[in-house]
């Protein structure tokens, strides 16, 4: 994919947020309805024959493509959230970061097993929360789990990939 515009219009923050990071500034791409356009396009060709019917989009940035991509798709969104952030009864994962533990949570009546469901968040890079999220939507036996990232960020010592190891996962852009 890598659509020059796209990376264009990406925003690089040098030594964010500690020294030696280079922080990839997503909201660039959603303040620009032309990066908004190709995003929502490549990612429904990617999935138009797919059969979703769910979308789980990730707190927070997540959450910014899910209703433009849910609409053609004619699928469902299901939000997955920080703890306390749901009003209805939720399951929860809880996972490891680079600086303690967090949760993830789900609405329990979110997926069921005749689901077919993307996994979408921002950025390859923090992969523990997306991989905390495939793991909680594993548990509800869904037919079929898609995972999608904008940015896929390469490098030989990172392999991200080999925590998805036989899901379909997909990037719009590998930087």
């Amino acid at each position: 994919m890598n659509n020059p515009y796209l990376i264009e219009h990406l925003r690089s923050i040098p030594d964010f947020p500690i020294k030696g990071i280079n922080f990839r500034d997503v909201t660039t791409l959603y303040k620009d309805a032309k990066c908004m356009q190709i995003m929502v396009d490549e990612l429904y060709e990617l999935y138009k024959d797919k059969g979703i019917t769910k979308i789980v989009w990730i707190e927070s940035r997540g959450f910014v493509m899910a209703s433009a991509l849910a609409v053609k798709l004619w699928a469902w969104v299901v939000l997955a959230r920080k703890p306390w952030k749901l009003p209805a009864k939720t399951v929860s994962e809880e996972y490891e970061k680079e600086y303690g533990k967090d949760c993830i949570e789900i609405h329990e009546d979110a997926i069921d097993e005749n689901d077919v469901v993307l996994l979408h968040d921002d950025l390859l890079a923090t992969w523990w929360t997306m991989k905390a999220t495939y793991d909680l939507v594993k548990r509800f036996n869904p037919k079929n789990i898609f995972i999608n990232f904008l940015i896929e960020i390469t490098d030989e010592g990172l392999h991200w990939r080999d925590l998805f190891d036989g899901i379909e996962l997909t990037t719009l852009m590998k930087l």
